[in-house]
């Protein structure tokens, strides 16, 4: 039976209070960003940057002009691409494995193995012992260093785990009495049911290679691997050398439109609009992949 609750003026309050709270939030997250954009398209030699608020003022195209005119571009936004797609699998497939494996009931070792990578979220080995291992196992400078450091994730592995503890037994049950081993078990049911945790997973996993650029500096300094991060990020500090530059006319004269502040905006947002297109698509699985899948103890 139906229960019908009259509104009063104290929850009508509330919802408006509500909802222009609500609203505040939105614009707080989404202002910086559109001032980023009007201040990459404003003309920042004869404007302050400070007057730049809500609409650009002037119309400049050159920083984004400086930034797609090397042809380097389009190597190291291939780099960042492949880095996202084989990343984000890998980490997904041998994380979901390895949370799958610590749910099945009768394999002994499987409250070991979650006590052991749960320690993995405590403790590190540090950086410098990362760096030479690495170094031993062939990783310095190689694509390799962007996925085989990321293939497990503690922290993934506990909400895929909880995510799979939630399904029917039955359904694993049936499929080892058909004949089913645990690898088919896996790919055939327990991946088409866990999209929506998977999912969201990918999200995150896509995000953090994507905006991922220290291990670079770090692990493959040669430039060989160089992310759309770092080559956004070099394109930056020789603007801003430049800018530094007062007795080079040249220097002037070829970069007078360009400002540290338009190029820092422009990289923004090239570095951003990927993300912000990829998420509207997996947005819908974020409630029931993450609130199902809570870690849960």
């Amino acid at each position: 039976m139906r229960r019908y609750y009259k509104e009063t003026h104290g929850t009508k309050a509330f919802d408006v209070f509500n909802v222009v709270l609500m609203f505040l939030f939105m614009l707080s997250i989404i202002f910086p960003f559109w001032n980023q954009l009007c201040v990459s398209f404003s003309d920042v030699s004869t404007y302050p940057v400070s007057n730049i608020t809500v609409l650009p003022l002037g119309f400049n195209t050159e920083a984004y002009q400086k930034v797609f005119s090397d042809q380097r571009i389009l190597r190291v936004s291939l780099v960042s691409v492949m880095r996202v797609i084989f990343g984000t699998t890998g980490t997904l497939l041998c994380t979901g494995l390895l949370a799958y494996i610590t749910t099945i009931e009768w394999f002994s070792g499987r409250k070991f193995l979650r006590r052991a990578f749960l320690l993995t979220m405590y403790f590190s080995a540090g950086l410098i012992p990362t760096y030479l291992a690495f170094i031993s196992i062939g990783l310095y400078n190689t694509f390799c260093v962007y996925i085989i450091p990321g293939l497990f994730s503690a922290y993934y592995m506990l909400i895929i785990a909880s995510y799979i503890s939630n399904m029917p037994t039955a359904l694993f049950e049936a499929a080892r009495i058909d004949g089913a081993a645990e690898l088919k078990i896996y790919f055939r049911v327990v991946l088409p049911i866990s999209i929506p945790v998977f999912a969201a997973i990918a999200v995150y996993c896509a995000v953090d290679q994507w905006n991922s650029w220290f291990d670079t500096t770090i692990y493959a300094p040669n430039g060989q691997w160089d992310t759309l991060q770092i080559y956004l990020r070099r394109v930056l500090l020789e603007i801003e050398a430049l800018s530094m530059i007062e007795d080079s006319s040249k220097a002037l004269s070829k970069f007078k439109t360009l400002t540290p502040q338009s190029i820092r905006a422009a990289t923004t947002i090239i570095v951003t609009l990927p993300i912000v297109c990829v998420y509207p698509f997996l947005q819908k699985y974020f409630l029931t992949g993450i609130t199902i899948g809570a870690v849960k103890e």
